[in-house]
């Protein structure tokens, strides 16, 4: 008998640096067939899977802003990168022949849907997966707020972080060796510790709607569908913390309150 999935609806969350892959820029398109491949699986197994991506390996808004651009302008520009790549995903999974749908907060009919909430959930209950482009629809807000006001509009079970390392660390684990993987950690911890997995706003947005998340490893193939099923991997985002974090001499935990 095959197993039930632990998440029946999902948000994927796919940062753009991990779609240009090992180029630092623009489209890998290795890596967008392989989570084509992986979302597929996911449908296979009976969950609906919807989509939220970033943009930063086309334009990231705050660098732009660092430059001198207003920041408003720059974000929206930011926006725009995350459609162009939707529309990158669409077209791999199509080649999937998996049915997918682009919805986009600001409105160009004439490649993607408006964004409606009851159009979305529609989507997922025929099967399809939902790509959420276009961030919020507003400046100063990140992809990683749109995808923690998407789960919790289209009540989704948890939300999946795919990023090039395997989890969350006390430090860059590239720049400090002695930085150590936390399996399990708080909202609260992740605020008050300053720990950089999303910000503040998507963070406190998930807390307070009650939604977990999981960062992992998008490069290792099988990672989503593992996740999906319940499989212990990468640093769960949500629950009580515990683990390897608290031999962590560096960093005082004991002051860290809930």
């Amino acid at each position: 008998m095959q197993q039930e999935p632990k998440y029946k609806r999902l948000i994927l969350k796919v940062s753009g640096e991990a779609l240009a892959g090992d180029m630092g820029y623009g489209l890998d398109q290795v890596v967008l067939s392989s989570i084509a491949k992986q979302v597929k699986t996911v449908l296979e197994c009976g969950s609906q899977i919807a989509m939220v991506v970033g943009g930063g390996n086309i334009w990231r808004g705050i660098a732009g802003s660092d430059q001198g651009m207003d920041r408003a302008t720059a974000d929206y520009m930011g926006m725009l990168a995350t459609v162009m790549n939707s529309l990158a995903l669409q077209d791999a999974l199509e080649k999937e022949d998996v049915a997918t749908r682009v919805l986009s907060a600001i409105e160009m009919r004439a490649i993607a849907e408006p964004y409606i909430r009851r159009r979305a959930i529609r989507h997922l209950e025929k099967g399809r997966v939902v790509i959420f482009a276009a961030g919020t629809g507003n400046p100063f807000f990140s992809t990683d707020t749109t995808a923690a006001l998407r789960a919790a509009e289209i009540e989704a079970n948890v939300i999946l972080m795919a990023k090039k390392v395997d989890g969350v660390y006390s430090a860059d684990p590239h720049l400090d060796p002695t930085a150590v993987k936390f399996d399990h950690l708080s909202y609260m911890q992740v605020l008050n510790m300053g720990l950089q997995v999303m910000d503040s706003t998507a963070a406190s947005l998930c807390k307070d709607n009650g939604i977990p998340l999981i960062v992992f490893n998008i490069n290792q193939s099988g990672n989503i569908l593992r996740a999906v099923m319940g499989e212990k991997i990468g640093t769960e985002l949500g629950t009580a913390a515990s683990g390897p974090e608290f031999r962590v001499q560096s960093l005082d935990f004991q002051k860290i309150k809930e």
